[in-house]
């Protein structure tokens, strides 16, 4: 079992824009919810690229106040992401932005944003056009 657990820089939604189109109401872009996380991508296939999926994680001040508490969730939810991304295939040769939202309004612990990581990714990889 040689599997690559790396999260690369060319894995990361880092454009302004592309962040902006994912989540602009257009008929490409898809959305699930499963508690602590919601998640929602958009298919990108003006860009090419070897990474399958770009990511952001977005934990909202609103919902967790305290800094310290929102750089925990977002490395929860970085960890999950990390450990679950390679079990899922997406189509090749085109590369899919998803973005996750933290929703709950207290920390949750790791095993239930691992359990949301893999039912988001699994609706992602099935609901994403071949």
């Amino acid at each position: 079992m040689d599997r690559n657990f790396r999260l690369y820089k060319k894995q990361r939604l880092c454009s302004p824009t592309a962040i902006e189109a994912l989540f602009a109401h257009s008929p490409e872009s898809r959305g699930a919810l499963c508690y602590p996380l919601r998640a929602v991508w958009r298919p990108d296939p003006s860009r090419r690229s070897d990474a399958p999926l770009a990511f952001v994680i977005v934990v909202p001040k609103r919902r967790l106040r305290h800094a310290v508490d929102r750089v925990l969730m977002r490395r929860r939810i970085r960890e999950a992401f990390r450990l679950r991304h390679a079990e899922f295939a997406m189509p090749e040769g085109t590369r899919t932005d998803i973005a996750f939202v933290y929703v709950a309004s207290t920390t949750e612990p790791y095993e239930a944003v691992d359990r949301a990581m893999q039912r988001l990714l699994a609706k992602a990889a099935e609901n994403t056009p071949s």
